[in-house]
């Protein structure tokens, strides 16, 4: 896992500016948490929350994903990646509808704070449960976050297989030359 000076107060703040982007998502809202009273920019006074990261937001319920959606570099500070992802968590994932205002409160949140991305040659680089893999050949691209292998028990080349299938491509993709294997870590938190 990667090392992230978060404090529990500051995961608490990235989960509740995760949950208000959900809820205004979901009520059809066009304004970023931020824009309203409540959790704002002018409210984040700790630096680990300033910090440029990536990062991803899953969305689940009743123990299934609802939506996941993130980014590997940060285009701001740490705060807006996550109120940003969590809003397209919740109305972008093309693989779900969108949230509705009555599932919100059945919504649990996880936040996913990436290291970055570093290139690998070998798969035996890659380290099942510490990992997360993003494959890239030509325009397709795909990644699996690292607690997936782990929660599904998968095996290194499983786990190959499976973020090759995620990326559209085939199955044993990852074994041809031209396609690009990167590993990251992720700090991991939620709601439980």
């Amino acid at each position: 896992m990667v090392e992230m000076n978060l404090t529990e107060e500051d995961k608490t703040k990235l989960l509740l500016i995760a949950r208000e982007s959900v809820k205004k998502a979901a009520s059809g809202s066009k304004k970023r948490s931020r824009d309203t009273e409540g959790v704002s920019g002018t409210d984040i006074t700790e630096e680990n929350l300033k910090m440029e990261a990536g990062a991803f937001v899953s969305l689940h319920k009743g123990g299934k994903l609802r939506g996941c959606i993130g980014r590997f570099e940060a285009e701001g500070p740490l705060y807006e990646t996550v109120e940003t992802m969590a809003r397209a968590a919740s109305i972008s994932d093309f693989r779900f509808s969108r949230v509705a205002p009555d599932e919100v409160e059945d919504i649990d949140i996880e936040i996913s704070v990436l290291s970055p991305l570093k290139r690998i040659q070998d798969v035996s680089e890659i380290e099942v449960g510490r990992h997360g893999l993003y494959i890239i050949r030509g325009s397709s691209r795909g990644t699996l976050l690292p607690q997936v292998a782990s929660e599904r028990g998968w095996d290194r080349e499983t786990f190959l297989e499976q973020t090759c299938l995620k990326a559209g491509l085939g199955r044993n993709a990852w074994m041809d030359e031209e396609t690009e294997l990167y590993t990251y870590e992720a700090f991991v938190f939620g709601e439980k």
